[in-house]
């Protein structure tokens, strides 16, 4: 427990005044005496810490899309492959087939759209309050906006997200089940 921050004192003739007044207010007012002795009663804590602005975030649509990725593209396998002993060729074969399949789950499960709408090497301005979370300035940044400078990157929004429903006592923690062959 916190112990409560030191509160102003008052000066010993305000308390003495104060006292003088409770005391008669006390005896001739009942309700009064009642919060009082309530208020003497009731221990003196901190002032609770306001809540924090920042929450854990639910992984479970992150790791439903992960696994959407890895079904389709193979998209983990991939990733967790040490693909350095591979020549590029092989590398380019594979990157193809996780390109395809991460691609067509995404369309299926996604509606996503750059945040900018030129085409990347245009020359563009972004005036005074441009949203910082919709674009990120790159290089000599300098000054206040209004910013102009070359897109080296449109960025993506996504618009919509719909995930299929989880069945009921699935772990969204497993991406791919192992998959033992018989026989």
């Amino acid at each position: 427990m916190q112990a409560a921050p030191a509160e102003p004192s008052l000066p010993f003739a305000t308390r003495l005044w104060l006292a003088w007044l409770c005391f008669f207010r006390v005896l001739v007012d009942g309700a009064f005496a009642a919060r009082v002795s309530g208020a003497r009663a009731e221990p003196r804590l901190a002032p609770a810490a306001p809540p924090s602005q920042f929450t854990a975030p639910s992984t479970s649509s992150a790791l439903q899309l992960l696994s959407l990725l890895q079904r389709e593209g193979r998209l983990v396998d991939f990733l967790q492959q040490d693909i350095t002993a591979f020549p590029d060729a092989e590398i380019g074969v594979a990157a193809r087939v996780v390109h395809e399949g991460c691609r067509r789950a995404l369309r299926a499960h996604a509606e996503i759209e750059p945040v900018l709408r030129q085409a990347e090497g245009a020359r563009v301005e972004l005036a005074e309050g441009f949203d910082a979370d919709e674009v990120k300035l790159v290089g000599d940044v300098r000054g206040q906006p209004p910013y102009a400078g070359v897109l080296r990157h449109r960025g993506w929004r996504a618009i919509k997200l719909e995930l299929p429903l989880i069945v009921g006592g699935h772990d969204a923690h497993v991406l791919a089940p192992a998959e033992v062959e018989l026989g």
